[in-house]
């Protein structure tokens, strides 16, 4: 793929964003962009383990989003065939020479918000904005594009060893990779990689591996009481909204730790049935972030005795699921060295910072540890995209030109064996 085709495919994949598990059309235009490669494609259960995913999107949503993907130009058949089986691919191209096995994750997902209509937006200044609801808010689709334009770059197989090219779902909400751990995808890679859009670095700045981050639990609370009238016989019923309250206001009053930082957020909560009626059910979602992995477990085990104390105040059952997690990261110096040499000999960098604490959550901390754990090793390159938004909004953009540069670092790796 030249640039402009690794453009218009990055536009592409822009215009038509799709959240979590739902990533259809996505999952459709990567393995017809891929289709005459020298490849092999795995797909539905080779690819992921769908069966632990707590809140998989229901039929009715998939057939929407399967829908859309039509309405896009994606085939029926594709549609359906992602639909029915999930949106995780795992793409291998092999070289000529023995060597190592690479793998990268490439997150495919977009997020639930509405993109910026402001025609000072590239995107929609230049046409190829979302109005689907949904956006490439975090630069996925840029992550994608690269996963893609690597394995075009190295289609003439003249390196060693073999690329595995993750292409994962669900990054958003820490969902996706430990369903591509589960089918087994990752226990034969040596050196694990994955790649990222950084907005708030200049184009041509890299950093050559981030450190750190916060390991979490994504938790889905479900109170279930009993419904009565609430003035003729309040008595009688179980009032989930009042143990699910209480269980909010003491999840955020949990003590910070000495020794390590730690975030703590109840995000949603629904509940009730009428203005009359004694609430028979609540569902919560709060999460539990820490920088260290010791912690945010018992940060989990709090909560799980808050919910269960407020539940017994009220006399309603209460369940809880952990619906996403990721880990904290430690990447390996010999690989971050690689990367740093790679990206201080290449023209188009004009910094390379070595390694850069990061401050969120990303499951691919999972894949890269499930690796370190198997004897292999592992990073997390940074490439500076010059957004001018923050993550995760309204206004966030890539600079196209990093898109390139991300391919050339990740090709002389793989080349330099």
């Amino acid at each position: 793929m030249d640039i402009e085709e690794l453009r218009a495919f990055r536009r592409e994949l822009h215009r038509n964003p799709e959240p979590a598990f739902v990533e259809i059309g996505t999952a459709a235009r990567i393995a017809r962009a891929v289709e005459d490669l020298p490849v092999t494609v795995l797909t539905g259960k080779d690819a992921h383990d769908l069966s632990p995913v707590v809140n998989y999107p229901s039929p009715g949503t998939l057939a929407e989003w399967a829908a859309r993907a039509v309405d896009s130009g994606i085939p029926p058949e594709k549609a359906r065939y992602f639909q029915e089986n999930g949106t995780a691919l795992v793409v291998d191209l092999a070289g000529v020479r023995p060597g190592p096995r690479w793998g990268l994750r490439a997150d495919i997902d977009a997020l639930p918000i509405r993109e910026s209509a402001d025609p000072a937006h590239f995107p929609a200044a230049n046409g190829f904005a979302a109005a689907n609801g949904a956006m490439h808010a975090c630069g996925h689709d840029a992550n994608a594009t690269i996963g893609v334009g690597l394995l075009h770059r190295l289609a003439d197989r003249d390196f060693a060893g073999s690329l595995r090219v993750l292409f994962q779902p669900a990054e958003e909400g820490v969902r996706g990779a430990q369903t591509m751990i589960d089918a087994g995808v990752a226990d034969d890679i040596d050196l694990m990689l994955a790649v990222h859009m950084a907005g708030e670095l200049g184009v041509g700045q890299v950093v050559g591996s981030f450190t750190g981050g916060m390991a979490t639990r994504k938790l889905k609370v479900d109170f279930t009481g009993r419904a009565s009238h609430a003035a003729g016989s309040p008595e009688s019923g179980r009032n989930a909204l009042l143990a699910a309250a209480m269980a909010t206001l003491a999840i955020m009053a949990l003590p910070r730790y000495g020794s390590a930082d730690t975030r703590l957020n109840v995000g949603t909560l629904v509940a009730g049935d009428g203005v009359n009626i004694v609430p028979s059910s609540a569902v919560m979602t709060c999460e539990a972030r820490a920088t260290d992995d010791e912690v945010v477990d018992e940060l989990v085990g709090r909560i799980r005795s808050i919910v269960e104390g407020a539940a017994r105040t009220q006399d309603v059952e209460v369940a809880l699921a952990v619906t996403g997690s990721s880990a904290t990261l430690t990447p390996d110096d010999d690989v971050v060295d690689r990367i740093v040499d790679v990206a201080g000999a290449h023209p188009g960098v004009v910094e390379v910072i070595r390694t850069q604490a990061f401050a969120g959550s990303d499951d691919a901390n999972l894949l890269i540890r499930h690796v370190q754990r198997r004897a292999g090793r592992g990073a997390y390159l940074m490439i500076g995209a010059g957004s001018p938004g923050p993550h995760h909004s309204a206004d966030f953009d890539v600079a196209e030109e990093s898109i390139p540069l991300g391919i050339d670092l990740l090709e002389s790796l793989i080349r330099q064996g």
